[in-house]
C-alpha cells in the first residue's frame, strides 16, 4: 500500500474544483468556506503542493498533520463499571 496524506486547498471559485480533481483523490468540497480536501501519495506531495500554489485561483495550501500524530495512548484504561456491563449481554 502507498502511504497517503491529505492536502487542504483554499480556493476562490467553485468552478475550478475540476482542475484539482486531476491531481489526487477528492474527498470533500465546502461551497460555503471554499476549500477542498484532497488525498495524494506522500511521495508526490511536494510537487503537487507546488503545482497547486501556481494556480491563480488557489488562496492557500495546507498539509494534513494526521499521519504524524501518535495514536498509541498510554493511559487509556477501560472503566471497571462499564467493563462488567458489557459482559452481562445487555
Amino acid at each position: 500500500m502507498v502511504e497517503r496524506q491529505g492536502i487542504v486547498v483554499w480556493f476562490q471559485h467553485m468552478k475550478n474544483v475540476r482542475q484539482l480533481k486531476k491531481h489526487g483523490h477528492l474527498i470533500h468540497v465546502s461551497k460555503k468556506h471554499r476549500y477542498a480536501v484532497i488525498y495524494v501519495n506522500r511521495g508526490d506531495i511536494d510537487a503537487i503542493e507546488k503545482k497547486f500554489n501556481q494556480f491563480a485561483f488557489v488562496s492557500k495550501v495546507e498539509r494534513s498533520q494526521k499521519p504524524f500524530i501518535p495514536t498509541n495512548y498510554e493511559n487509556a484504561k477501560p472503566d471497571k463499571a462499564k467493563q462488567y456491563d458489557y459482559k452481562m449481554g445487555i
